[in-house]
C-alpha cells in the first residue's frame, strides 16, 4: 500500500508514452496473457478448492473457460472496437466532418469479489486492457489462495506501470480508494458499493457498480415443471448459491404447491449424489454459514435443511414463507437456501417486486406469452432469462449488469470494452470556408438561415 503513489505516477507516465493504447501491445498482452492463464489452469482449480471447495470441471465451466473465451472475444473484435467511427455531421456546420474516437480513460482500478474470485478479477481486467487503460487489481482476500494466484499471474504477464496487482485487508481499502484513480471498476455487496462510490465521489471519479439483490425465480401456471425444477436445482448447487445472479427466492403457482418440492428433490439428488461433499462447494466462511443457517428457523422446511458446520456445507433446501417480513425475505440470501411463496394472479408476482428493490437478474418459467410479455415490460432487473437460469452470462454479445440498487453500469464483450473507454467527440472543420452565419451583428437573412440550418 504504501508504494501504490508511486505506482499510480508510473502508470500516468507509462499511460502518457501511449504504449498502453497501441493496438499491437494491446493484442500481444492479452495474447500472452491468455497463455499464462492456460497454463495455471491447474493451479487455478487448486486455489479454488482451497478457497471454496469448488471441484475442477465447476471451475473451468464457471472461471477459467469463461476468462479463456473472454480473452478470445477482445483479441478477434479488438481492431474494429478501436477505430474511431465516423458520425453524420449537421448543415449548421458545413462543410466540417464527424466522428466519435474511443480512448482509454487512463489508469483504472478493479476490485473483485470472493465467490468468483479469478473470473471477476481477470474478466473485467482483460476488458481494461482491451480498451488501452492501465490498471490496477485488487483481489479479495477473503479466497486468498485464490487472490495469491492473480497477483501471480499478473506479475508474470504484465510490467507494473501497465497492470499491478495489490492485496490488502478490508481495513486498507479506504485509502486504496482514496487515491485518484480514472475509473472505478466494483463488484460486491450492495452496501459496500455505497463506500466505494461515496469515496469515489470525492474525487469525481466514474465507477461502475456491479452488485447484487433478491433476483425472483418465477414459476407460472403454465410451465415445464420438470425443466424448472431442474434449472432451479441447478442455479442453487453452482457455487453453493454464492452466485450474484443465483435465484434468490421462488414464486411458484399454488397448482404446483404438492408436486414441486419432490421435483427439485429428485434433481439435487441426481447433481449431489451421497458422499458427494468432496465436490459442493462450501460457504465461504463460518461467518456466512452461520448467517445462512439461521434462516432455516424463518419458515418451514420443505427439502433439503441439512447443514454440516465442520465442512461449510449446506443442503439445497427449499423453505415455505409465510411472512414476507422475515430476515429471510430481507436480504440477498447468497447461498443454497430457496424461500417459496405461492401465488394465484402472475399481478401478485409483478407488484410484489415492482415494490422493492430493482433485481439483478430475473427468470420466468412460462410458457404463457401474455405472462412473459406482462413480466418482461412491467419489472424492470438487469438481465435473465425464460425458461433457464443464469445463462444470460453465457453470451459475449449481451451487457451484464444491474439496474438501481443492483448496480450500475455493464460488462462483457463489446459492453466491457465501452465501460473502460471514453468516447470522445471531435470535429474536423475546413481551415478555408468560413460561413459567416454563425457571427455577429445578426440580421433577419442570418436569423433565416439559421433556422433553416437547425430545422
Amino acid at each position: 500500500m504504501n508504494d501504490l503513489q508511486a505506482i499510480l505516477q508510473d502508470q500516468r507516465k507509462f499511460f502518457q508514452t501511449g504504449r498502453s493504447r497501441d493496438l499491437d501491445y494491446r493484442k500481444s498482452s492479452l495474447a500472452k496473457f491468455k497463455t499464462c492463464i492456460k497454463a495455471n489452469e491447474a493451479k487455478i482449480a487448486e486455489a479454488l478448492k482451497a478457497d471454496l471447495n469448488k471441484c475442477a470441471e465447476e471451475s473451468y465451466l464457471t472461471e477459467t473457460g469463461m476468462i479463456l473465451s473472454s480473452i478470445d472475444y477482445n483479441i478477434k473484435h479488438l481492431k474494429s472496437w478501436s477505430k474511431p467511427k465516423p458520425k453524420p455531421s449537421a448543415m449548421a456546420i458545413f462543410p466540417a466532418t464527424a466522428r466519435v474516437v474511443p480512448e482509454p480513460y487512463g489508469s483504472v482500478l478493479i476490485m473483485a469479489p470472493w465467490n468468483y474470485p479469478l473470473l471477476l478479477a481477470l474478466d473485467p481486467l482483460a476488458a481494461a486492457v482491451a480498451a488501452g487503460n492501465c490498471v490496477v487489481v485488487k483481489p479479495s482476500e477473503m479466497a486468498p489462495q485464490s487472490s495469491k494466484l492473480i497477483c501471480e499471474i499478473i506479475r508474470s504477464v504484465f510490467v507494473p506501470e501497465h497492470v499491478y496487482a495489490i492485496e490488502c485487508e478490508a481495513d486498507e481499502i479506504d485509502r486504496l480508494l482514496s487515491c485518484k484513480f480514472d475509473y472505478i471498476f466494483f463488484t460486491g455487496s450492495p452496501e459496500k458499493g455505497k463506500s466505494v462510490m461515496k469515496k469515489a465521489a470525492e474525487n469525481l471519479t466514474p465507477v461502475t457498480l456491479e452488485l447484487g439483490g433478491k433476483s425472483p425465480f418465477i414459476i407460472d401456471e403454465e410451465t415445464n415443471l420438470e425443466l424448472a425444477a431442474k434449472r432451479l436445482a441447478f442455479g442453487k448447487i453452482l457455487n453453493a448459491g454464492q452466485t450474484c445472479v443465483a435465484p434468490d427466492y421462488v414464486f411458484l403457482h399454488e397448482k404446483h404447491k404438492d408436486s414441486f418440492p419432490q421435483l427439485f428433490d429428485k434433481y439435487v439428488k441426481s447433481m449431489l449424489p451421497e458422499k458427494s461433499e468432496s465436490s459442493y462447494t462450501r460457504i465461504v466462511n463460518p461467518r456466512h454459514f452461520e448467517r445462512l443457517s439461521a434462516y432455516l428457523n424463518n419458515g418451514k422446511i420443505l427439502m433439503g435443511g441439512n447443514c454440516n458446520f465442520s465442512s461449510l456445507q449446506i443442503e439445497p433446501t427449499l423453505i415455505e414463507v409465510s411472512d414476507m417480513n422475515s430476515p429471510i425475505m430481507k436480504d440477498e440470501i447468497f447461498g443454497p437456501i430457496a424461500p417459496v411463496i405461492y401465488f394465484k394472479d402472475i399481478a401478485e408476482v409483478i407488484t410484489y417486486v415492482n415494490s422493492g428493490d430493482k433485481p439483478l437478474a430475473l427468470y420466468l418459467f412460462s410458457n404463457n406469452k401474455k405472462h412473459q410479455n406482462a413480466v418482461l415490460s412491467q419489472i424492470s432487473f438487469g438481465g435473465g432469462c425464460i425458461n433457464d437460469c443464469i445463462m444470460h452470462l453465457v453470451p459475449a454479445s449481451l451487457p451484464f449488469g444491474g439496474v438501481g440498487k443492483s448496480g450500475m453500469g455493464s460488462y462483457h464483450g463489446k459492453y466491457g470494452f465501452d465501460t473502460f473507454t471514453h468516447y470522445k467527440a471531435m470535429i474536423k472543420q475546413s481551415a478555408t470556408l468560413d460561413l459567416a452565419v454563425r457571427y455577429r451583428p445578426y440580421n433577419k437573412i442570418k436569423n433565416m438561415l439559421v433556422k433553416m440550418f437547425l430545422k
